[in-house]
């Protein structure tokens, strides 16, 4: 049987989402892995660079973006993904991984040395300033009903 070819990701938050993610996957773990292949979710297994996966069904995508090394990974996933789903705040609105784009001006200031050590941004962005996105599950942590509902869309689809 045909198995929708499935990948997550985490970039800049606090990884709350993933968490939710595999507790959901105690519960439904037989169900699931018979319909879905994780060809990419460095949570489950050591998936190795993303940049290498090719042909994905669905791609979910956590955290925002804050450097260029996850915009350049960001672009591929779209690229290589027939859909794409944010998953949680900061993925759908940059929340709240992007509370220094609100600083103040001294503080942001203070800030600088640090972000340009790291190659970070000025500003952390959401993955729709970047690529378009086919569904959203908001929450932080994410709204568990409404990524069983998503991924049960996306089951459909692909009829698995």
């Amino acid at each position: 049987m045909p198995k929708m070819r499935t990948g997550w990701i985490t970039f800049t938050c606090s990884e709350d989402s993933t968490i939710v993610f595999l507790e959901l996957l105690n519960k439904n773990f037989f169900d699931w892995s018979e319909r879905m292949e994780f060809v990419y979710c460095n949570a489950l297994k050591k998936s190795g660079d993303v940049l290498k996966v090719r042909d994905v069904d669905v791609f979910f995508v956590e955290g925002a973006i804050s450097t260029e090394d996850e915009k350049r990974k960001l672009e591929h996933i779209r690229s290589i993904s027939k859909y794409v789903v944010a998953i949680g705040a900061c993925a759908c609105t940059g929340m709240p991984s992007s509370q220094r784009n609100f600083f103040d001006e001294r503080t942001k200031s203070e800030i600088t040395p640090r972000l340009e050590k790291f190659c970070l941004f000025s500003e952390v962005q959401p993955i729709t300033k970047f690529i378009k996105v086919d569904d959203m599950v908001m929450g932080c942590p994410m709204d568990e009903k409404a990524f069983v509902r998503t991924l049960g869309k996306y089951f459909g689809i692909f009829k698995v």
